[in-house]
């Protein structure tokens, strides 16, 4: 079982308002703002604190304690600017796991340059996966080898220094390392280098049964 997390999500709109009633069914806490009185309606009841706010005000993100928390995820509907706002706010606030709702490439890269960890395209996502089983009747899900298998990314930050061959992950979790991304770098690469030094900032791809992916924490 993971432990019990407190995330905030910023931007309630279709996305962020669904990934934060998953949140809550996974049994963790969630703190939702948004500018839209509809959508804060929505939310009221369903998350554990609400705020109608404007994240792009970093004074507004601090009174209502964003940051303490850990880890944000930053959905903003259309506005890229809006986006690198809030980005800029949450890490002038200090906040360590930024997760942020790309809505193109420009602002994927540009993401990657302001040091976003984790940048995700929802919907490219999901074509790419359904891409993959039309063309290949009786595929898994990508990357779905079995019900308990997961991937998980991994943010390198007390493992600075140390290389995979040092951490030996396969050994002690028996979880594999598939792919590396570098801190800054908007692409993956994979069979990372065994005797590489990893630096603050990359992240790792972990593939493996979700109890023992689960286990592992570099914080």
């Amino acid at each position: 079982m993971s432990r019990k997390m407190e995330i905030g999500v910023v931007g309630l709109g279709k996305f962020g308002f669904a990934l934060a009633s998953a949140m809550i069914e996974l049994g963790h806490e969630v703190v939702g703002v948004d500018r839209s009185e509809a959508n804060i309606r929505r939310a009221q009841g369903m998350l554990t604190q609400v705020y109608q706010a404007d994240a792009t005000d970093e004074k507004a993100l601090e009174q209502i304690g964003f940051k303490e928390l850990e880890t944000v995820v930053v959905s903003t509907g259309s506005s890229m600017e809006a986006s690198i706002l809030v980005v800029l706010n949450l890490q002038a606030l200090g906040v360590d796991q930024i997760w942020v709702k790309a809505m193109s490439e420009e602002h994927e890269r540009v993401l990657y340059k302001l040091g976003v960890p984790f940048v995700v395209f929802p919907e490219a996502f999901v074509a790419f996966q359904l891409a993959h089983r039309l063309a290949a009747p009786g595929l898994h899900d990508y990357l779905g080898l079995g019900k308990d298998v997961v991937t998980r990314e991994i943010l390198v930050s007390q493992w600075t220094g140390k290389t995979l061959r040092e951490l030996n992950l396969t050994n002690k979790y028996s979880v594999q390392v598939i792919a590396f991304r570098h801190a800054g770098d908007s692409d993956f690469s994979f069979v990372p280098q065994a005797d590489k030094a990893l630096e603050e900032g990359d992240v790792l791809v972990l593939l493996g049964n979700t109890k023992n992916v689960m286990k592992i924490s570099n914080h």
